[in-house]
């Protein structure tokens, strides 16, 4: 605790300002556990870059925090682009103070001498990083915190490629950050470096998306009924004027939800990936009998879809069942432009459906597989320039990339391709869950569930820490009565085939994750979040389909399989 106090302590002086020096010193008095929590690390950047919750103290995000952070970026920046006029985009969510952090990391970059090209007022995660090609910058920022809850905001970095940071720029902005004091932030603005972008970017994205996302022999999109929800999100100011430019004229708003709001007031939690956040919208689709049902997190990079089953129900699509209909629609459509050369590939992540591959191979065309992240798709793509050219592909975390004009998961063209899959099935008498159907029978029935288990603080990151050991110490010998027969440890680099008892070298940047195999296909994958207090368990389950009649029967089975697996899980 010692520690702790000194660290606090150096808040209570200059650089820092009245009201964050009052914030402190009330939580020295009052609050120790919440004061040791905020300082008793610092916040790195992890896969979204920094995230965390907002409020005085290292551990926070707050005009220091940010402006630091800002400063050593804006070092590393003059290192890498020796000579010249450095130019960053900088867009911001609906989240409390988002608007305001923005314009601080603005003038700290302006500072620097870094000219910045500030949107106007929120926008998509996905714009920004289209912006950041589109007006030649070195980097990008955008402050948002994504799905987290409403006392958190974040800040992710993008290189010039449009594309979050990844090795070697990552962790040498790190050393920069961690160079610095507080006292080294320069944080006196050069106003005339600042330059608003108003919608002219808004146009150029939104044609950009519409010509990758929609595809000119689909049919029925006058017909084709849809429900949006932005979850009081940033979505609402580009998607429904992408649907109606692209031709989509029967599209019915969530109102309740419509107006940016970073309380998120009607949802527990503005996540896509919870059945809860699309109620409202589920509900509206029942009323008025629409097709599909579409919804996007606050920053609009992932998006959540339901679909009418064969029993007229709606039915929410998991991240993985979305990824692998949009995967292969879109290699459908290569095929039938006659486009597919041998140099195509699309792109998933080591968590993510194995099914992936199977629909890949079956075009002949190559799944590249990576960490957990966008970045590291967005990587890919920037690695095969000139060599390869990238289809689509995405993460079980209802996230998908479509095409490389934007290098991070894009909800706005990711929903114009969701409704042409809709609109063309409609078409042709069939269902987006039909279309689902279709690829089950063919590759086989693949199910997954995620299991989060929350553990906050100090002593919640000792405890994942310690999860983490004792999984790659003492691994499971079974998987629901099915042997492990290969364990892939993604920190040393290593998969052990348990049978012959060979290793293999696992070639990918290391990172802390363990994937169980076992003998019947089951998967059982282990981590820890990157930008939220959780261990993650991904479980993966398949079993081909032998009688198309027992497609329901099939799928209880391995609902009850999963099920066996999680409660071995739980705490």
């Amino acid at each position: 605790m010692q520690e702790i106090l000194h660290r606090a302590k150096k808040w209570l002086q200059e650089p820092f300002d009245h009201e964050t020096r009052k914030e402190i010193r009330d939580l020295m008095e009052r609050d120790p556990n919440q004061l040791e929590d905020r300082f008793y690390k610092d916040l790195a950047f992890g896969t979204g870059g920094m995230r965390g919750v907002m409020g005085a103290g290292t551990n926070r995000i707050n005009r220091y925090t940010l402006g630091k952070a800002t400063q050593g970026l804006s070092n590393y920046l003059k290192k890498q682009f020796p000579g010249k006029q450095l130019k960053v985009a900088i867009a911001y969510d609906c989240r409390h103070n988002s608007k305001r952090f923005a314009r601080i990391v603005a003038e700290v970059f302006t500072a620097n001498d870094i000219e910045v090209f500030l949107f106007d007022e929120l926008r998509p995660t996905p714009e920004l990083s289209f912006a950041v090609r589109y007006l030649a910058c070195q980097a990008g920022i955008v402050l948002t915190a994504s799905h987290n809850p409403p006392e958190y905001n974040g800040y992710k970095v993008y290189f010039d490629d449009g594309a979050q940071i990844v090795p070697p720029h990552d962790s040498a902005i790190i050393e920069q950050v961690q160079a610095l004091d507080f006292v080294d932030i320069r944080f006196e603005a050069k106003p005339e470096l600042i330059h608003i972008v108003g919608d002219e970017i808004d146009r150029q994205f939104i044609k950009a998306s519409i010509n990758e996302g929609t595809f000119d022999d689909t049919e029925g999109r006058a017909d084709l009924k849809i429900v949006f929800t932005s979850l009081h999100g940033t979505s609402i100011q580009l998607i429904p004027d992408a649907l109606r430019l692209a031709g989509y004229s029967d599209v019915h708003i969530v109102r309740e939800q419509a107006r940016p709001d970073g309380d998120f007031p009607t949802v527990r939690s503005p996540n896509p990936e919870e059945p809860e956040a699309l109620k409202m919208a589920i509900d509206l689709a029942d009323r008025i009998q629409a097709d599909i049902v579409i919804g996007t997190d606050p920053d609009s990079d992932r998006i959540g879809i339901a679909v009418r089953n064969d029993a007229g129900q709606m039915q929410l699509l998991n991240g993985n069942q979305t990824m692998c209909l949009m995967t292969d629609f879109l290699i459908r459509q290569w095929k039938k432009q006659g486009r597919l050369t041998g140099r195509q590939f699309v792109a998933s992540t080591i968590v993510s459906t194995e099914l992936m591959k199977k629909i890949a191979a079956s075009y002949g065309v190559r799944c590249k597989v990576g960490l957990t992240g966008f970045k590291w798709i967005a990587k890919m793509i920037r690695d095969a320039e000139g060599s390869e050219e990238f289809i689509g592909g995405g993460e079980e975390s209802f996230g998908y990339m479509v095409g490389d004009f934007v290098r991070d998961k894009d909800a706005v063209t990711a929903t114009l391709l969701a409704c042409e899959i809709a609109a063309s099935a409609k078409a042709k008498g069939s269902t987006m869950y039909r279309e689902l159907t279709k690829l089950y029978l063919q590759h086989g029935y693949h199910k997954e569930h995620l299991l989060s288990i929350v553990k906050k603080g100090k002593e919640g990151a000792d405890q994942i820490a310690q999860l983490m050991s004792d999984w790659r110490n003492n691994p499971p010998k079974m998987l629901d009565g099915a042997p492990v027969v290969k364990i892939c440890d993604y920190q040393s680099s290593l998969c052990h085939d348990i049978l012959n008892g060979r290793d293999a070298p696992i070639d990918i940047p290391k990172s802390n994750v363990l994937i169980y195999h076992a003998s019947d296909g089951t998967t059982l994958a282990a981590r820890p979040s990157g930008t939220e207090p959780k261990i993650k368990f991904y479980i993966g389950v398949q079993e081909q389909i032998e009688d198309p009649s027992d497609t329901l029967g099939l799928e209880s089975r391995l609902s009850k399989k999963i099920e066996r697996i999680t409660q071995n899980l739980k705490p």
